[in-house]
């Protein structure tokens, strides 16, 4: 058997709203509520499964693999949202994005502080 990625849990202060931002920016849609969770499925088959919290969100990255024609759609939707981006994770380089391994990355924040990535190239890659 090989060992894959098949869902994760996303923390969020409405599930709703925050799986309807993701999937919107990334151009995919939110499944059906399956118990407390709102599921939005990444064309590999992962789920990331939102969940209410009324606690404080630790925020967390996710990366998205995307060719050069889904980066340029992608990349649109997040400047018509007015959305900030940097070049880096860190926030160092706001409205830049990276050129790292001869692709193209970008990265902004969901609404819950969450650290969402589009990269064209993986890592190590270039």
């Amino acid at each position: 058997m090989t060992v894959q990625l098949n869902h994760t849990i996303v923390a969020a202060h409405d599930k709703q709203a925050s799986a309807r931002f993701l999937a919107d920016i990334l151009g995919l849609r939110v499944s059906p509520q399956y118990g407390p969770f709102v599921p939005v499925e990444i064309p590999n088959g992962v789920t990331l499964d939102y969940m209410d919290t009324s606690d404080e969100i630790t925020p967390q990255h996710y990366a998205f693999l995307v060719s050069e024609d889904e980066f340029d759609t992608i990349f649109a939707r997040v400047e018509r949202a007015g959305l900030t981006y940097w070049a880096d994770p860190f926030h160092h380089r706001p409205g830049e994005i990276n050129r790292n391994d001869g692709g193209r990355g970008a990265y902004f924040d969901d609404p819950n502080g969450h650290r969402l990535e589009i990269l064209t190239r993986p890592y190590g890659s270039g």
